[in-house]
């Protein structure tokens, strides 16, 4: 997968297309990337030992890594990615539009 923790991307498909935000978690068995702040679902939950507050919760709920693509840091726009070896030999990530190194 191109994409990593930490990494902003842009949702290009579904109900929250055209939204940004950062990686929160990765699920690489499932292909699926969690967005902070978006895909919220409403998740209701009975008290118990370990949730005292019961009631509707909203949380993220997981996006595919298909429906998103990576922003780059240095251009702002979305791109997809290459990857190239540096001079020590260490493999890293490029942006396609700018050329500028995304790690």
């Amino acid at each position: 997968m191109d994409i990593r923790n930490g990494d902003t991307v842009m949702v290009i498909a579904g109900k929250e297309k055209g939204k940004r935000g950062r990686v929160d978690r990765i699920l690489v068995a499932q292909s699926r990337v969690v967005v902070e702040g978006l895909n919220m679902v409403v998740r209701h939950v009975r008290p118990s030992a370990t949730t005292r507050q019961a009631g509707r919760i909203q949380r993220e709920s997981p996006l595919h890594v298909s429906n998103v693509i990576l922003v780059c840091n240095k251009c702002s726009k979305p791109t997809r990615v290459t990857s190239n070896r540096i001079g020590d030999g260490r493999k890293v990530r490029e942006c396609q539009r700018c050329k500028e190194t995304i790690d």
